[in-house]
């Protein structure tokens, strides 16, 4: 049974990766991750916020609208709550790769084109063998522009792109007014890879002390079909890579992604639940089902059920909105 894949030109063992999460903090559990059978890493997220802070491009976004509540700037974290530092950051990827054999993927979080991006040439310079960029941006400035934002996307894109010689995923959210064009527009950009999708975690309201609280919900198996529909129609219409992430809990999961057209699957909610040995599992199912259905590689399924591969591609599209509407019954 051969499970190998291709992934921003990186050879791996298996399409499941693990992806950025507090797994990945400590040595010992990304070691349990590859003997487990985890093909890569994506390293738990470094920010923006810890490597400018104090830049004045990034000081106007987190000041923006602070006359109106004065205590908006308490919502970011002191700078001893962040996970690791810049200098520990590239420490860590120095440790994961010498304790490790699989490819280690740092990953890099903003929202502003400044000078943080620089550090990406320090990650690589640390031994990443890949860069995760993820830019997590809610748009709230009724002033600016659609344009403008996909723009900024693409700039800071570009300067990662510029400033590292490793392959770079642009991880994202599905938020865009023509999704299929922004994933080419970041493909002729230089993206290797394209990340589908960013987990958007929403805040609460706590009634009696009437205060906004950030918080995390899980996915679950549900939460795939929407990275699922997204990769089938942009299979063989990006030369980018396509990572399927959200909602990937099993082995039938994973196995949807790829039909769809993944090279990669990316796994965390059902690590964090069940441990890195969880992993191990999925693994061992995908390879029996691949055996059952008389599949002898990964290769052979991919994209087999991809918008261009279906008998009826526009399931994925507004057909399938009416037609699961009116074949709806209790």
């Amino acid at each position: 049974m051969d499970l190998t894949t291709t992934y921003m030109g990186l050879k791996l063992k298996n399409p499941l990766v693990p992806s950025a999460s507090p797994l990945s903090k400590d040595i010992d559990t990304i070691k349990k991750l590859e003997d487990a059978g985890a093909a890569a890493v994506v390293l738990y997220s470094i920010f923006e916020e810890q490597i400018s802070f104090e830049a004045e491009e990034l000081s106007h976004f987190l000041s923006h609208g602070t006359e109106s509540f004065a205590e908006a700037l308490s919502y970011f974290p002191r700078e001893q709550e962040f996970n690791l530092g810049p200098d520990e950051y590239l420490e860590h990827i120095r440790k994961a790769k010498q304790a490790t054999t699989i490819p280690v993927i740092a990953s890099l979080n903003g929202v502003t084109p400044g000078g943080w991006i620089d550090y990406a040439k320090k990650m690589e310079q640390a031994g990443a063998d890949a860069l995760e960029l993820n830019v997590y941006m809610l748009a709230t400035d009724a002033a600016r522009r659609g344009q403008e934002i996909e723009q900024l996307y693409v700039d800071i894109l570009k300067a990662v792109k510029g400033s590292v010689k490793i392959p770079v995923a642009m991880k994202l959210s599905p938020y865009f007014s023509s999704m299929a064009n922004m994933a080419q527009r970041l493909d002729a950009a230089g993206a290797d890879a394209l990340v589908l999708f960013n987990r958007f975690y929403q805040p609460d309201i706590d009634l009696e002390a009437l205060e906004v609280k950030p918080g995390v919900v899980l996915s679950s198996s549900k939460d795939l079909r929407l990275p699922l529909r997204w990769i089938a129609i942009l299979h063989g219409r990006v030369q980018a890579s396509l990572a399927g992430t959200t909602g990937v809990h099993t082995a039938e999961d994973a196995i949807k992604m790829i039909m769809a057209g993944a090279d990669v699957t990316q796994m965390c909610a059902a690590l964090l639940i069940h441990g890195p040995e969880y992993l191990g599992t999925v693994l061992a199912d995908m390879k029996k089902w691949l055996e059952q259905h008389e599949y002898s590689d990964v290769r052979g399924m991919k994209g087999s059920m991809s918008q261009k591969k279906v008998a009826e591609p526009a399931a994925y599209e507004r057909a399938n909105y009416i037609k699961a509407l009116n074949n709806y019954t209790r």
